[in-house]
């Protein structure tokens, strides 16, 4: 296990690494070989960053200086090609970070150059890697594995960036020409860890390459952060986790909602400020016999007319601990067909990796998957 102590290069910004290299006396063109090393071309040992001159390195290794990046500790393999990292951080926490290669189709129709690529191609041309912002989570919502954990800490910035460099090492694909989307929903609560998330947001628009309109971010309603948010000079797509059509049930779902009701929340979405062709997504998670009615369909339509927006249903991906069932296809269908006919944008996110636990609201540090491969 890596000494917490560290200095590590991952997660700083260029401010920070210019300083670093002024500190030992090194020519100022020594920071961009060290932003390339770590961020572009990703090495795993300060040793290995051949660009720089051996004493140089040998130096910032005495120092304790290291990359920082996460340890893949194991990987799931799906039967629809998803791949579910469990990802040692240096206090030997674990995070949960997953590779879908062919996306779920939650960027469709959200107006960015992600949701309009045309996925033809290779296999992973639409590729999204879904990110935790912190170990377990404090929001509890009922129907998701996550909030059964609780929330240890926040990750830092560079453990963010870490996950995502891992991944794309582990896949060997680069951006920005390897077409690859962010989604921020993993483990926790972006918004609850905001500052590092941000300084996260940031390093992967400019040093790693990845476009801010590939980017998402889902938030279950931190109604301040939203304000705070929409005033980023550089800053992911916004997505809202709804789940329920009126107070009582959303409550009932998301305790959270006591805090930030429908009202507060709505208004927030509402003056958002949007970019060209940009819309909101409300993310909706269906459960059988609960939130699922028409009548609730009819409700989320009244929620959202006249928004630029639109609504990502998904059929809740059981687990266990969660006693909520999934609904039926027809179910979802028609609950879809009644926001559709309103003039709502409506899209059903296709299940990725429900069978190694890495579908949305299932990520726990499960390690005994008996359907599935870990290396």
């Amino acid at each position: 296990m890596k000494n917490p102590s560290q200095i590590c290069l991952m997660g700083m910004d260029r401010a920070e690494v210019a300083s670093l290299v002024e500190n030992e006396g090194e020519p100022s063109y020594r920071a961009q070989q060290l932003l390339e090393a770590v961020y572009r071309q990703r090495v795993d040992a300060i040793e290995r960053i051949s660009t720089l001159p051996q004493q140089f390195r040998t130096r910032l290794a005495k120092k304790g200086v290291s990359i920082g990046l996460p340890t893949v500790e194991k990987r799931f393999v799906s039967e629809d090609g998803t791949v579910r990292y469990l990802m040692a951080l240096a206090d030997g926490q674990t995070v949960e970070t997953v590779w879908m290669p062919e996306g779920d189709g939650g960027e469709a129709g959200d107006g960015s150059e992600a949701g309009d690529s045309s996925g033809e191609g290779r296999g992973w041309d639409r590729a999204t890697i879904c990110v935790s912002s912190q170990v377990g989570c404090a929001v509890d919502c009922q129907f998701c594995l996550t909030a059964l954990l609780g929330v240890k800490r926040n990750l830092t910035a560079g453990e963010i960036v870490g996950q995502v460099c891992a991944v794309l090492n582990d896949q060997k694909v680069s951006p920005p020409e390897d077409r690859t989307n962010l989604v921020f929903m993993g483990m926790g609560e972006p918004f609850l860890n905001y500052d590092n998330f941000m300084k996260a947001v940031r390093l992967l628009a400019e040093e790693v390459g990845v476009a801010e309109s590939r980017m998402t971010l889902s938030t279950a309603g931190i109604v301040p952060r939203i304000h705070d948010f929409g005033e980023e000079p550089v800053r992911p797509k916004l997505a809202i986790s709804l789940n329920a059509s009126n107070d009582a049930m959303r409550t009932e779902l998301m305790p959270l909602n006591k805090k930030w009701n429908l009202e507060k929340l709505m208004a927030a979405a509402r003056e958002f400020p949007l970019r060209n062709r940009e819309r909101i997504t409300f993310e909706y998670v269906l459960l059988r016999d609960v939130n699922d009615a028409p009548a609730n369909a009819r409700e989320v339509a009244e929620l959202v007319r006249g928004m630029r927006a639109k609504v990502n249903l998904i059929a809740l991906n059981p687990g266990p601990g969660i006693h909520f069932a999934t609904p039926a296809e027809d179910r979802v269908a028609a609950f879809q067909k009644i926001l559709m006919d309103a003039g709502i944008p409506a899209f059903v996110r296709r299940p990725r990796g429900r069978d190694i636990y890495a579908a949305c609201g299932q990520l726990k540090r499960t390690v005994e998957i008996a359907t599935a491969p870990a290396t």
